[in-house]
């Protein structure tokens, strides 16, 4: 029964197409199955799967952050005007990005959970407001003049591999995600919110207070991945991860998380993430335009939506056909 049922779950599912989309690429598109490849595809890996681990937790109690990318930029040129007024200490900086990225979380948290916004209007409006005003900090110039060690050590490898050691980080975060959410019970709490956020509050559960540290959760990883992305490209720009949240919420979405709430988990989130990336860099390494990958990750967003559901019709069905697929007792 347990071997059926993760037949039919859709975690298996996104592993399965990631096994199909490598071995295609690498019998079919040269080059695939070398370590160079595999060192771009973790470094476009990183920064989504930062972003996708909290987001998937908001989105598992029915709400959204649309504003994840203009968070990143922002972190990204605040970074950069800090460094051009002296800031040059690297732990500083990196704590005063975090707890700004905490800031706009919170900014974002308060809108929703103490004046009851929707989180799509409230976060489509930070995701401009926060674009504007990396602008406005930093304008059109681009701070590149980080030390050479600070910008090759966030994307230096793992010792005698070509992965960098920053997936390390990715990984334990990871760890720390899937442990709160599938064996806690804040967890269990964050599935009951997005089944009936009122029958969760009158279970115990805080609802507008986890929601608001969720959100402040997701601002601060999204100011983690904004720094970065300023060392991985040894830049840091207002417009930085500009239309980055399409790939991550396309990848969570893709990883079984229902859109409506109470479903999903971090495994197939995981295998989103890896899936598209590699799908990315295999269709450009084939030289497909750049229109074509859009479309492609499009579809792949439109598919992660109705995907889940037919595959849950389909068990639903085969669940209530099984008792009439039972062999009748002799006559």
């Amino acid at each position: 029964m347990n071997v059926v049922r993760r037949l039919g779950s859709w975690d298996l599912i996104v592993l399965l197409a990631l096994v199909l989309v490598i071995v295609v690429g690498a019998t079919t598109i040269e080059g695939v199955a070398s370590p160079r490849f595999w060192r771009f595809v973790t470094l476009e890996v990183i920064p989504i799967a930062i972003v996708a681990l909290p987001l998937t937790l908001v989105i598992i109690t029915g709400e959204i952050d649309l504003s994840v990318a203009s968070t990143m930029g922002l972190t990204c040129a605040v970074m950069g005007d800090l460094w051009m007024h002296g800031v040059k200490s690297l732990p500083l900086l990196i704590a005063l990005c975090l707890v700004l990225g905490a800031v706009l979380g919170a900014v974002n948290g308060l809108f929703i959970t103490v004046f009851g916004l929707p989180s799509l209007a409230v976060t489509i409006g930070t995701l401009a407001l926060y674009r504007g005003l990396a602008y406005v900090v930093l304008g059109d110039k681009a701070v590149a003049d980080y030390p050479i060690a600070w910008t090759s050590k966030a994307i230096s490898p793992i010792s005698g591999l070509t992965i960098p050691w920053f997936i390390i980080i990715v990984a334990v975060l990871a760890v720390i995600f899937a442990v709160v959410l599938h064996a806690t019970p804040i967890g269990r709490g964050l599935y009951a919110m997005g089944n009936n956020a009122e029958a969760a509050r009158f279970a115990g559960v805080a609802v507008n207070t986890t929601k608001f540290w969720l959100f402040v959760t997701t601002g601060a990883m999204s100011a983690l991945a904004g720094v970065f992305w300023t060392f991985r490209y040894a830049s840091a720009r207002a417009d930085n991860a500009n239309g980055l949240e399409l790939a991550v919420v396309a990848a969570v979405l893709l990883g079984g998380v229902s859109i409506f709430g109470g479903r999903g988990g971090l495994l197939g989130v995981i295998g989103a993430v890896v899936l598209l990336s590699t799908l990315r860099n295999a269709l450009q390494l084939a030289s497909v335009p750049q229109n074509t990958l859009t479309i492609v990750t499009g579809s792949l967003l439109i598919a992660s939506v109705v995907g889940p559901n037919v595959v849950a019709m389909a068990r639903e069905r085969l669940r209530r056909r099984r008792p009439a697929l039972k062999v009748a007792p002799p006559a």
